[in-house]
């Protein structure tokens, strides 16, 4: 019985917490949040754990160093910066 009780608490708070974590989100619109939030507490956990996932590799993807643009900056031929002098 106290597995049961543990298991549904560790449960809800899971799905509280990402579903938190969709509504703070800003490059989400609002229904995407909403539908987001549906599937989490539709699917318990796996939904939740599988959209928090998805949206954090998006996350992982903006903050590359570089900005995950392709190129290195003003440079000619031969692999000189041409900043002039």
């Amino acid at each position: 019985m106290d597995y049961l009780f543990v298991s549904i608490v560790a449960l809800i708070s899971l799905n509280f917490s990402v579903s938190i974590y969709l509504f703070k989100r800003s490059d989400l619109n609002r229904f995407q949040k909403i539908a987001q939030v549906i599937v989490v507490w539709l699917i318990p956990f796996f939904g939740a754990i599988g959209l928090w996932l998805f949206n954090r590799s998006h996350d992982s993807d903006n903050n590359k160093p570089s900005g995950g643009s392709f190129g290195g900056g003003s440079q000619d031929s031969i692999g000189v910066s041409s900043s002039g002098d």
